[in-house]
């Protein structure tokens, strides 16, 4: 998955920067939607890699699971069980899949992970709210608001299915460390 992302992130730069220079010594209105199009998508796109670039760089997988803004809050077990996160979950994609690997990482890398991973995408869900800013300047408040409100319920998915296994995996680690003693 990660690079589909880039090369999907480079794609929209080529195209932005084509069409971008074309749009300005034209002024055509159809060029205008194809450019704010391109670009609020490469914006998307681009910082969500940079977001988790930024993250794991000061992170390294290394989260504290047990931090209050990690542990499970009382009303989540009946909210993914509503949600029916458990049917839904494997059918989205993991950015780097030997991340989460049981077979390449320990219990506690895969938490740390999980945890950065719920992170990012809170970040990402805040960062996707910034194009709206962009509708006075440039029009086209549907094309801002609608990628946002997608974007921000995308990532929100991937936050549920962290926050639904984290107690999961941590249930192993208990169970794990108490077949040890």
């Amino acid at each position: 998955m990660k690079k589909k992302l880039i090369l999907i992130t480079i794609i929209l730069a080529i195209s932005f920067s084509v069409f971008l220079p074309i749009f300005i010594l034209t002024n055509n209105s159809i060029l205008e939607i194809i450019v704010i199009s391109i670009g609020v998508t490469l914006y998307h796109f681009l910082m969500r890699l940079i977001v988790g670039y930024i993250i794991n760089s000061i992170m390294k997988n290394k989260a504290n699971y047990n931090n209050f803004w990690f542990r499970e809050k009382r009303f989540e077990k009946k909210l993914y069980r509503v949600l029916g996160v458990r049917k839904w979950k494997k059918y989205l994609p993991t950015y780097s899949k030997d991340t989460f690997d049981i077979k390449q990482k320990n219990i506690d890398e895969i938490l740390g992970a999980t945890c950065q991973a719920e992170l990012v995408h809170e970040i990402i869900m805040v960062l996707s709210i910034l194009p709206i800013g962009l509708i006075p300047f440039l029009g086209a408040p549907e094309a801002f608001i609608i990628t946002s409100i997608i974007a921000m319920l995308f990532d929100s998915l991937f936050v549920i299915i962290q926050r639904y296994n984290r107690p999961r995996i941590i249930k192993i680690i208990k169970r794990e460390q108490k077949n040890n003693k």
